[in-house]
């Protein structure tokens, strides 16, 4: 490794570091001294919008999928958890891969007659589909119950141990959170992320370059409804309630807007995205702003959308960050005939 690379790498680490030291350390104190429960479901609610924006991330900003109906499949995952830990009595620990599994399977569905559309036709076959399922939800009340939903007794259990506390519960959130965007960030900036991005940018140029991009397109959009249906099961064994309210077309666009503020094709900044749209209408509250909430927001997104077209953390930005950390699989090596060649 050449001496430029160094620093950039460590810089890198010690950045991963300081978010891990956030999440598991400072935030679970600062949230303890609030002597607060409900700030404790604040934090849960953040991480899970944050595993939904990453989940997004993936579909739409590295694949350039634009879609319309991501609060479906974690609804999907949702019901699935709630449902195998009622009448089943699973633990988390069993429903929450079901989950992703049965999101994922119902978005490989979605994907299968709808992945040769393009552009916004593709954007409205998938709003359409997305309402489709949320009024499943809403009027199969022999299953979902309607719009009572599903209330969840001793809902956060592994196995005979009971995580319901609050600070139990933010860990249990925050690994599976980290964990998962973790899988999304390998997955995001790998060669088969790059292959995504080339077939986002001109996917006709791809496929003449023989990337099969109709397989990835159902790959990345079967991996992205996995990963909702995970956050699905999160919200649901945290909260202890589901409904069909909480899985409607504003949610999708809340998702979408997440995506958007942070920078389209930026897994940081989906990430960061989550974290102000969920974390910046709390922070009003506390401040009691009232009705000009809502006010803030809209012009905190508007602002940003016109001084900053990209996103608060750019993809060009995101992807220099990750190449420095990644540094040794773009170093120069020898190749097989002796001679030097890029990885």
């Amino acid at each position: 490794m050449s001496a430029s690379e160094r620093p950039g790498k460590g810089l890198s680490r010690l950045l991963t570091l300081a978010i891990l030291i956030a999440v598991f350390a400072l935030a679970p104190a600062a949230l303890y001294l609030a002597g607060r429960s409900y700030l404790y479901q604040v934090a849960n609610l953040i991480m899970i919008f944050a595993l939904l924006s990453a989940s997004m991330h993936l579909v739409t900003g590295v694949a350039g999928l634009l879609q319309l109906g991501h609060a479906a499949f974690y609804g999907v995952g949702a019901y699935t958890a709630a449902l195998l830990a009622t009448r089943f009595g699973l633990p988390f620990p069993a429903t929450m891969p079901l989950a992703g599994l049965a999101a994922a399977l119902v978005a490989f569905l979605v994907a299968l007659p709808t992945m040769r559309l393009v552009s916004i036709y593709f954007a409205v076959a998938t709003l359409g589909i997305g309402q489709m399922l949320y009024l499943i939800m809403l009027n199969w009340v022999d299953v979902t119950k309607g719009p009572n939903g599903i209330l969840l007794f001793n809902a956060l259990r592994i196995f005979n141990f009971d995580a319901s506390k609050p600070a139990i519960a933010y860990y249990v959130v925050a690994v599976v959170t980290v964990v998962s965007i973790l899988v999304i960030h390998r997955l995001s900036h790998s060669y088969y992320g790059n292959a995504l991005r080339a077939l986002r940018e001109d996917d006709q140029c791809a496929e003449a370059m023989g990337v099969e991009t109709v397989r990835l397109k159902i790959q990345s959009f079967t991996i992205s409804g996995f990963f909702a249906g995970v956050a699905g099961a999160l919200w649901a064994h945290t909260a202890g309630y589901v409904s069909p309210a909480d899985f409607s077309f504003t949610v999708s666009i809340l998702i979408l807007s997440m995506v958007v503020l942070g920078g389209l094709g930026s897994l940081p900044g989906a990430i960061v995205g989550a974290v102000i749209l969920i974390g910046l209408p709390e922070l009003l509250r506390e401040f009691k702003a009232g009705d000009y909430r809502n006010l803030i927001i809209g012009l905190v997104l508007f602002s940003v959308i016109l001084f900053l077209p990209r996103g608060l953390i750019g993809e060009a930005s995101a992807l220099d960050l990750m190449r420095r950390q990644f540094a040794g699989a773009w170093r120069r090596a020898p190749d097989r005939r002796g001679g030097m060649g890029w990885r």
